[in-house]
Order: structure tokens, then sequence, then C-alpha cells
């Protein structure tokens, strides 16, 4: 499996025909590595609904026509722009694709779409390509991240550090040593002043305290897992 960061915390995981996109805040993101235009994906899915995840999601979804997979609320919204191709699980809830699964489980945060959608934030936990990701969204440091890892083996987790908004990288740091992932990337720094951090240190501090290994990606770059 191929991840790609696009940049702030969206990815692209693809795998043959199979083109997942994370969170697709582009067209107004300062540090996008591509324009929503260029992304063909077969999957959409979305960790909460704040301007900088919901981002492009209706436009590409409607162009697309890729199939989407948000909390009950934002699946809702989505159903209302004309959207036809939507799951709409809550928190535990596991959705089937050929390939592959996605569970939504917790994130420590608050969310609100740019339309006033209230809505729950989550994590997403997505087996595809033979590998487990676990996005964990915008989140705080809390103890429940320690229960994903006891029901599956993460291979990758995309993990944000940028502080200000989500945990900041010392408390990513305590993260990683709970989820135990193969892989940790880090998302979610650098785009805005009051969320940039030193990912090199965030790397140096997770590798000397626990045997997961950090690749900081560049936006436009990519990890094979």
């Amino acid at each position: 499996m191929d991840i790609r960061f696009l940049g702030h915390a969206c990815f692209e995981l693809s795998d043959g025909d199979t083109r997942i996109l994370i969170d697709p805040y582009l067209s107004e993101n300062p540090k996008a590595a591509a324009d929503p235009g260029e992304l063909d994906p077969t999957h959409i899915f979305l960790t909460h609904g704040h301007f900088d995840h919901w981002g492009d999601v209706v436009d590409i979804a409607k162009r697309s026509r890729a199939h989407c997979v948000a909390i009950l609320e934002l699946a809702q919204e989505l159903q209302r722009e004309g959207i036809e191709n939507v799951s709409d699980p809550n928190l535990g809830g596991t959705v089937s694709f050929e390939g592959g699964w996605v569970r939504l489980v917790p994130a420590w945060h608050t969310s609100t779409t740019p339309k006033g959608t209230v809505n729950t934030p989550a994590g997403l936990v997505i087996n595809f390509g033979g590998k487990t990701v676990y996005h964990l969204g915008d989140t705080a440091l809390f103890s429940d991240l320690l229960l994903v890892p006891k029901r599956d083996h993460i291979d990758v987790a995309l993990m944000c550090i940028g502080g200000h908004y989500t945990m900041d990288r010392h408390d990513a740091a305590a993260a990683a040593a709970l989820v135990a992932a193969g892989t940790v990337i880090p998302c979610h720094y650098d785009t805005f002043p009051p969320i940039e951090t030193d990912a090199e240190a965030f790397k140096s501090d997770v590798e000397a305290s626990t045997s997961s290994q950090v690749v900081v990606l560049q936006p436009g770059e990519s990890h094979s897992a």
C-alpha cells in the first residue's frame, strides 16, 4: 500500500485500483500537494467536520462518485448536498468495502462543519492492502488510545502533533507509546503559525522511547507500507 501525504491531515492510501482519500482539505490549504481536480478517489473517509478536514469533500465526491464514509451527522450533510454513495456509521461502527474495512473510534476534540452541523470527531482504523492504518484524527492525548491496538495491530499511525488545536508533539510522543504502531507518520503541523512544531524532535523522542519508526513526510511525499 502507498501512503501519500497531501498536506495538513489529508492522505491518499492506494493499492491497485482502490484509492482512499482522507480529510481532503486542499483548495484552501496553503501547503497542499495536490489540486482537488487532480484526484480521483474510489473512497473518501472523514474524521470530522472542521473546515480544515471537510475541505473539498463535496466537490470531489460529486465528481468522482466516491464511496464516502463519515459519522452519522456528517453523512447526513453529505446526502443533503446531493451525494448518494454514503455510509453513516457512528463510533464503534465498521463499514466494509471491497478489499477492506474502516472502523470509527473515539477522538477527543470538537467539531462543527462550515454549514453548522455539529458532529462528534472520530479516528479511523482502516484495514486495506493487507495493512491496518490508524488515522487518529484531531485529538488530545487520552487513555483510550490504548484500546485501539488491543483489537488490531496498527501497522501505520497517522498522528497529529501540531498542538494548539490538537495534542502537541510531546503528548503525541506519549500517544505513540499507547498506539504502538510499527510506523508513525506525523501530520497536522506547520500549516498555520499556531501549529508550527519540530517534527524531527518528535521523531527523536518517539524512536528513543518506543519501538515505532517515525517517517516524516513533506507534502507530496509517499511511504510504502
